[in-house]
């Protein structure tokens, strides 16, 4: 049976900008440091793979001393407190209203969950902020059917593979039958690495990136009477209206008989 695969951030919602950004910058101010990411800033943080390792990308013995962090292991700590308090700021925006869901998530994940596919969202942002955004992006009724694996639940993150052939292994998936759905250049690598189908949405911060290897390049995945735009499609394959599962079903077997 096939499977449908989700990233979070910029693909379930466009989480990255009215989202982590103030997020972060929020718990950089609660703490006291001397940090504020501009949209600028940030558009290169979301090249790194993981909220921690974009928190630590900025530390310098200044920083440390400021902390108190004489070793590595005080930095790591404090900065998984850190992280601990951003992702309950970007929790409580989401409860808020703050991020919609984007175009055809609701949509696709409910189609994909009736017709009996596997659906999982894969990411590298904490588990909290995952399930938060899939709740109000997918709505209850889908979201309790959908495998979540998140956070530090692999050590290397993407770019790296690791947490797509995580899911494979753990739902016993064939990469044949699989179709991920990914915003960035760092996600289109780790999962085409995994040799996963991959389609792109783009996001706010993404739209420079390499998408090397994705099967269909998208602003986002439609509605009925509202197509998205195609920015790149190299099988040939592409959506009359929006994105459905038999487009999907029709790119993972060009991908794999070519």
């Amino acid at each position: 049976m096939p499977a449908l695969i989700f990233d979070c951030d910029g693909v379930l919602a466009d989480t990255e900008r009215d989202g982590h950004l103030p997020a972060f910058n929020a718990a950089f101010a609660e703490a006291g440091l001397p940090i504020t990411w501009s949209e600028a800033d940030y558009a290169e943080k979301v090249k790194i793979g993981g909220g921690k390792e974009r928190i630590a990308s900025v530390f310098t013995p200044d920083l440390d001393a400021r902390i108190g962090a004489t070793t590595a292991e005080q930095r790591a700590d404090w900065i998984k407190q850190l992280h601990l308090r951003k992702t309950a700021l970007f929790t409580q925006r989401v409860a808020d209203g703050l991020l919609p869901g984007r175009p055809g998530i609701h949509r696709i994940i409910a189609d994909a969950l009736a017709a009996g596919w596997t659906v999982a969202v894969a990411s590298t942002s904490a588990e909290a902020s995952v399930r938060a955004v899939l709740r109000h992006a997918a709505g209850d009724a889908s979201y309790a059917q959908v495998h979540v694996f998140a956070g530090d639940v692999v050590k290397a993150k993407k770019p790296a593979p690791d947490i797509y052939l995580k899911v494979l292994e753990d739902l016993q998936l064939d990469p044949a039958e699989c179709v991920v759905v990914e915003d960035s250049g760092i996600g289109v690598a780790a999962a085409r690495a995994a040799g996963l189908t991959t389609v792109v949405t783009v996001s706010a911060f993404t739209a420079e990136d390499d998408f090397t290897g994705a099967a269909l390049v998208l602003s986002d995945l439609g509605a009925p009477g509202a197509p998205p735009t195609v920015i790149a499609s190299p099988d040939g394959i592409e959506p009359e209206d929006c994105l459905t599962l038999t487009d999907l079903t029709a790119l993972i077997a060009k991908e794999h008989t070519t």
